[in-house]
């Protein structure tokens, strides 16, 4: 396998159960074995992508001083701008070559959540930023809700399981900018080998290459979607809530080529994640005797805290 397996959307959404269910054994197989899939059919459309992408190449071409405007302390990071080498790969210590936005969550009036997420920040330079940030945040919450049905339904759940704890969820949109390379960097790399945090991770096509994964074997290989596909990979809460059933495969993205420095890199994933209280214990339908309970019990939000610390976002 020298690429990541593509799945169809369209299979699951079909009246023919023959095609859903072809869309659940081959999304749950591919995650079982590289954790990776790259999705066509989603939600987003070519123009949303298209305005979304503008907007954001806009944001960061800001002065430094004005971006640094949104940078708000306290929040560790959870909304607006993450200034350039403040998170790094848990484990390391460089900074990775990187700065970001986040829009977040806003919840709908009967939510009844545990607790109250952060606002969203505005821009006030960009009239068309956060309108553009959360239309684009509601297609992606949208197509991975559908993408956890499929998993459910290939794990022997209810088919909906997924749906109370990922609808009002603490999700993340977050629009990335790796700024050109301008002299050797000293042992960091555009994101540092890592698995994701969270239940699953979408991602809308990067404007150049560099997403390596982990296979099996060791081997790191080039995962390039093609132009109107998602990349969508599981996450750490995912794995251990189907106790390492389904795999949260361990990816980076390396710095181009040295003749290639000067391109800067834009890419916008969406993590998904659940309400803070969900329970991600272990799954008894992913626990026999070949494969024991390996985690212990957590919620989402202790567990999310946890990783918020150990990637430098938060201080202990």
């Amino acid at each position: 396998m020298n690429n990541i397996p593509s799945v169809d959307l369209a299979d699951f959404l079909s009246e023919d159960p023959k095609r859903k269910d072809k869309f659940v054994q081959e999304i749950g197989k591919a995650y079982e074995e590289i954790g990776f899939v790259s999705l066509k059919n989603h939600f987003l459309s070519d123009q949303l992508v298209e305005e979304l992408y503008k907007e954001v190449k806009a944001f960061f071409a800001l002065p430094e001083e004005a971006k640094r405007n949104y940078e708000i302390e306290g929040l560790g990071g959870q909304r607006g701008y993450v200034s350039f080498g403040k998170e790094h790969a848990k484990g390391k210590k460089e900074g990775d070559l990187k700065e970001f936005w986040h829009f977040g969550q806003e919840p709908s009036d009967d939510a009844n959540l545990p607790d109250t997420y952060p606002d969203n920040v505005r821009v006030t330079e960009l009239p068309n930023f956060n309108k553009t940030g959360m239309e684009a945040y509601r297609k992606l919450e949208k197509t991975g809700i559908y993408v956890l049905r499929a998993l459910a339904l290939y794990i022997g759940l209810d088919e909906l399981y997924f749906d109370y704890w990922a609808t009002n969820g603490n999700s993340i949109l977050r629009p990335i900018h790796y700024p050109p390379i301008t002299e050797e960097p000293k042992g960091a790399v555009r994101a540092g080998a890592h698995g994701d945090i969270n239940l699953i991770t979408l991602l809308m096509g990067a404007s150049t290459g560099g997403l390596q994964v982990l296979r099996n074997d060791g081997e790191w290989i080039d995962a390039i979607p093609e132009e109107d596909e998602l990349v969508i990979n599981v996450g750490d809460m995912l794995e251990r809530h189907t106790n390492n059933k389904l795999r949260s495969t361990i990816h980076r993205v390396v710095n181009p080529p040295r003749e290639q420095w000067g391109t800067p890199r834009y890419s916008i994933p969406f993590f998904m994640h659940p309400r803070s209280d969900m329970k991600l214990n272990c799954l008894e339908e992913c626990i026999d005797e070949n494969h024991p309970k390996a985690f212990e019990d957590i919620t989402a939000g202790e567990f999310l805290h946890q990783r918020l610390v150990e990637i430098g976002l938060i201080k202990k």
